[in-house]
């Protein structure tokens, strides 16, 4: 930690600047801090959870922004704290302390931002005591593992003045944030039709047997917020996305990329209406419980859709892409690529322009960073994170409770008379771990 880390407790807005917080954590006293608003050129210190994959990522990118600095780098696995703690020294020529609490980061009053990259259970939950702590919040998609945990992020975010951005960093590509002001522009006419998709060629996950928890692994701490259960040895490092008690499925992993950017250039909200056709197609016999085969179609009020379909068994998308997402107009089309770059075409199909440019994540951290020193409001603030990741939880949740969801509140995104879709709002969680704001 260098001396400048100390030189002030907190980023935040001056109309807030004096505001004090107290947060309280299972089995942690509660305790105050006091909050100002340094210069705008200060050193943002940055603690980051989970620095498996992603978080791995993620370090990197924070480790070379200018005037940022990792003070943590934190994982429940032990060989992911020495990796990741090498690869931040050599970046930024400093050793970041290492924990397997991301509690600890909470307590150091000199951190401004959590990095929140552990799995999906925990991305609402860490980033609601990440707030109440004083910390300004970078959170990996989907920014919640249920439709309740992104309403309570939202009035966290709200209630301690924080920023809270998530890690859809679509949002911030120069290319892709021209297509999508071209589609609002009228340039293929006035769009009712938006869809995306993902394909992926998995494998089988298996059928998990229970086993000692390795001693790399403190297991308890990764399942946080969620109910205990049993270690099993196909769960860590990746195939906890494919359980429910822990992931949402490939709708949440990589179809919350695609369902951002066709909600953002249609200028949607929450729809009216849901119905999915999901299964599993391939793998039958194994553990997975999400399915590998998605289609999911969304009623907007305003005369507007959106369709998603997710092949996690097969590697051929549409458009000759894995990943895309295309826009629909009543003078023409727009097809964005999976690196950003666009296809204009008109009514009848034919080619009209072709735009292609550098897809740089650094933007969306940058970005983050800038709105942190001055209290803006990021490209992807919890906000519309929130109405994005809902499309998430309403295509599972149709898929989860017979396939279609009618008479959605398009103003919330809840589904009011239907007991067992709303069964599914929240979750149970391990005693002492609830979020609260």
């Amino acid at each position: 930690m260098t001396e400048k880390s100390t030189r002030r407790t907190f980023l935040q807005t001056s109309a807030a600047a004096a505001a004090a917080t107290a947060w309280a954590l299972p089995g942690k006293s509660t305790q105050a801090q006091g909050t100002k608003a340094p210069s705008a050129n200060d050193t943002v210190v940055v603690g980051i959870m989970g620095v498996n994959a992603r978080g791995s990522a993620l370090a990197k990118g924070f480790a070379d922004q200018k005037g940022c600095e990792i003070a943590y780098v934190c994982d429940v696995d032990d060989r992911a704290q020495a990796k990741a703690s090498a690869l931040v020294a050599d970046r930024q020529g400093r050793k970041p302390k290492v924990v397997k609490d991301f509690r600890k980061i909470l307590d150091d009053q000199s951190v401004d931002v959590l990095v929140v990259a552990a799995p999906d259970h925990w991305h609402a939950p860490a980033t609601i005591m990440g707030c109440k702590a004083g910390k300004h919040i970078y959170v990996e998609k989907p920014c919640s593992h249920n439709p309740r945990e992104g309403e309570l992020a939202i009035e966290a975010s709200q209630k301690y003045k924080r920023v809270v951005n998530m890690g859809n960093q679509r949002r911030s590509w120069p290319m892709l944030r021209d297509a999508v002001k071209r589609v609002q522009a009228g340039d293929i006419g006035e769009v009712h039709y938006s869809r995306g998709w993902y394909n992926n060629r998995r494998g089988t996950i298996g059928s998990g047997k229970k086993v000692a928890t390795p001693d790399w692994l403190d297991f308890d701490l990764w399942q946080g917020p969620a109910k205990r259960t049993d270690f099993r040895d196909n769960l860590v490092h990746y195939n906890w996305h494919w359980f429910w008690d822990w992931g949402t499925g490939e709708i949440g992993n990589n179809g919350i990329h695609c369902l951002d950017i066709c909600r953002w250039g249609l200028g949607a909200d929450y729809p009216t209406k849901v119905v999915s056709a999901g299964q599993k197609l391939l793998h039958v016999d194994d553990d997975q419980q999400t399915p590998d085969s998605h289609v999911v179609g969304y009623h907007f009020a305003d005369n507007k859709m959106i369709t998603l379909e997710c092949l996690s068994w097969h590697a051929r998308g549409r458009e000759d892409s894995q990943f895309g997402i295309s826009f629909h107009g009543t003078s023409g089309s727009l097809v964005i690529g999976s690196g950003g770059s666009y296809s204009i075409y008109d009514e009848r199909n034919k080619l009209l322009e072709e735009k292609s440019g550098p897809r740089d994540d650094a933007d969306h951290l940058e970005n983050f960073l800038t709105c942190v020193r001055t209290g803006g409001t990021p490209n992807s603030d919890i906000v519309e994170a929130h109405k994005s990741t809902m499309l998430c939880h309403l295509g599972n949740i149709a898929h989860r409770t017979g396939g279609v969801l009618d008479g959605i509140d398009p103003k919330t995104g809840q589904i009011p008379g239907n007991e067992k879709a709303m069964a599914l709002w929240s979750r149970e969680y391990e005693s002492g771990w609830e979020p609260t704001v």
